[in-house]
Order: structure tokens, then sequence, then C-alpha cells
């Protein structure tokens, strides 16, 4: 009997084991489940945003967190500073009431082919607007920007135009009328050098055009510009240089600028004669996102929508207050407006007409080009 009680007392024993060992790997089960619970809420928060939805009393629904601040890099040459101060005000105003999102700009100005290699060499644009679509171009070959990059804006990214102006001495004694002018004996005229200065390309492209819209081919264009940079007096750096030898020292008849410089030095008081021939050329000023630096930044939407927003009227307004011609739907609503502050131009080219700035570069610019021949044939190279 006792045995037999040893017996059972000795099952008792193993069965309470038993009983604790499962009561205690039920709980260490249960305590993983419940934390298994735990983490599954986590992730599922996680890739929800990282936010839920809560009740609040008093109705009050959620907000999200607001975007963060934005900071946009503009590199531009110096001319359209001033219009551009009021369009990024405007744009702004307008980000932030449409996407409750503070834009900041950082700007840079300078010569348009200082500011594309500055580009080139790690100065991270996000946006540019340069004086010559061949700069872009610059920026196309050093793969910072797209080869799109003129058909992803308004107007083949052309944001501003203007045309050539011939400055004259007051009263214009020497009678300049037409670029044929500054080919006659007895005049002298200034302009930069189309080998360092942007602007001067449009100078000699404006005179070759001339001679074709006159009735010439290519060799009697040709003859037409040598004979009137064998007239030019000073060939000066770049186009502030230009127009300081000629209107500081007195050097020359005549002078070609921009129409908008012109417009602008008037607005500002000075006393200035000139003529907008009535053959010119369109000088067409480029905007650009620059697609390496945007993606890098993250900043890509702000960069395209301001970028456009150059476009709307309200920043073309801008743009004609600085004496620029406008484009799209500002120049068309507009067109009686504008013709009284801008003088007709019967004939107006464009640098596409003889192929686009990559020919243009490659037949007139480029070492031993055509400019290079005219200046050796002249013995001033």
């Amino acid at each position: 009997m006792k045995q037999r009680q040893g017996f059972l007392s000795l099952g008792e024993g193993w069965m309470q084991r038993i009983v604790t060992r499962w009561r205690f790997k039920s709980f260490n089960r249960a305590i993983s489940l419940f934390l298994v619970g735990i983490g599954l809420s986590v992730a599922i928060a996680a890739c929800s945003g990282g936010s839920t939805n809560t009740s609040t009393t008093g109705g009050a629904s959620p907000t999200a967190d607001p975007k963060k601040d934005v900071e946009i890099n503009l590199v531009a040459y110096a001319v359209p500073k001033a219009a551009h101060d009021a369009i990024i005000t405007l744009f702004q105003e307008k980000w932030q009431k449409e996407k409750g999102q503070t834009v900041t700009f950082k700007q840079s100005y300078g010569g348009s082919g200082s500011q594309t290699r500055a580009i080139i060499d790690g100065l991270e644009a996000d946006v540019v607007h340069l004086a010559l679509g061949a700069d872009v171009e610059k920026l196309v070959e050093a793969k910072v920007v797209n080869e799109d990059w003129n058909k992803t804006l308004p107007n083949n990214g052309i944001v501003a135009k203007s045309v050539a102006a011939v400055i004259t001495r007051e009263g214009n004694p020497k009678n300049i009328k037409t670029f044929g002018d500054l080919t006659r004996d007895g005049v002298k005229w200034v302009t930069a050098n189309p080998k360092t200065s942007g602007g001067a390309r449009w100078n000699f492209l404006v005179l070759w055009d001339y001679a074709l819209k006159n009735g010439g081919d290519e060799a009697k264009a040709t003859e037409f510009v040598t004979q009137a940079f064998k007239n030019v007096a000073i060939l000066a750096k770049d186009a502030r240089e230009a127009t300081d030898v000629f209107a500081k020292q007195g050097q020359g008849d005549a002078l070609i600028n921009y129409e908008n410089e012109v417009i602008l030095a008037k607005q500002k008081g000075q006393k200035i004669d000139f003529v907008v021939p009535e053959v010119n050329i369109s000088i067409d000023t480029p905007a650009a996102v620059v697609d390496q630096n945007v993606d890098k930044h993250g900043t890509r939407e702000v960069a395209e929508a301001f970028a456009k927003f150059l476009f709307t009227p309200e920043a073309q307004a801008e743009f004609v207050k600085l004496g620029f011609r406008p484009v799209g739907d500002y120049a068309k609503t507009n067109e009686k407006t504008l013709a009284t502050q801008f003088p007709p131009v019967k004939k107006l080219a464009t640098v596409d007409e003889y192929g686009g700035w990559g020919k243009v570069q490659k037949q007139f610019f480029s070492d031993g080009a055509l400019f290079d021949q005219i200046q050796s044939k002249l013995g001033k190279s």
C-alpha cells in the first residue's frame, strides 16, 4: 500500500510538473503573440505614412504635417535681374497659397558665357536664364541639362526676346538708319568681339541676315560683313566694354546693342538716340531646368513650376517693364499696346533659319570659321 501511495505521489509530482510547464509555455506563447501583434501594428502604421487618423472631441479633423521649405538656385545673365526679383515674389506667393510650401531663392548673375562655364564646373543651378541658346546647348553637351530642354517648356524655352538697335551720336549726324549704313565710308562703329561675347554673335548674325534679306547670297553676305567689320573702330571684349568705349570714350559713330538695354537706359533718364532697323533678328533668351541638379537636390517639381511660371502673363509683364519683347499669351492679348511701345520690324529672322546655334557656331565663330577668316583678311587677327 505504501509502495502504491509512493507511486501515486510520484505520479502527482510528475503531473504537477507537466501542468506547471504547460502553463509557463502558454504564458510565454501569449506574451509572444502579444508582442507580434504590437509589431504588426507598428509595421502597418509605417506603411501608411507613419500617422494614423484619430478622432478628437468637437469633431476636429487632423491635418497633415506642412511640407518642408525648399530652396531654388537661379543662375542667369545679368540683364533680367530686376524682372526676376519681381517674378520670384509673385511665384512665392502663388506657391505658398496653392501648395502651402515656402520657396526661397539663391540667385547668381553674370555674363551668360561665364555663368555657363561655372555651372559646368560645379555651380549647382536648378534653373537658368541665359542670353544664348548656344549656352544652354553647352550644358546639354556637358550632360547637366537634358536634350529635350526646349520641348518641356512653352515657346521652345525662349522666355524673353529683344532685337538689335543701332545707337548713334546725338542727332544722328551720320544719318544711320539701317545696318547697311555701317558699311559706308566714313562711318565707324563699335561692337564686342563675337569670339568672346555672346551678344556680339547676335550683332554678327544680324549683319549676315541683313545682307541675305536684301538679295545677297552667301558670297555677297561675306563681302558685306567683311566691309562692316572693316569699319569697326574698337572690337571690345564684351558688351559692357563696348558700351563704355562708345559712350564714355567717345569712340565711333554708332554702337549695336540690344533694344531692351536702350529702353532701360532711357527709362533711367539717359538721353539716347537710336534706331531699330526694319530688317532685324529676334534675340532670343532661353530658360531651362538643370536636370542633373534638380534630381540631386530633390527640387524638380518646384524648379519646373518656376520655369513655366516665367511664361505666364504676370511674369511676362515684368520682362516688358525692362524693355524685353514678350512671348506667349501676353504678347497676343496686348498686341496693340505693345505696338506703340516697340518699333515695328518688317522682316524678323530667327537663329533657327540658319540651322540653330550648333550650326551657327560652327559656321561663323569656331576657330578658323568665317569670323576668323574675315579678321585675317582685314589684318586684325
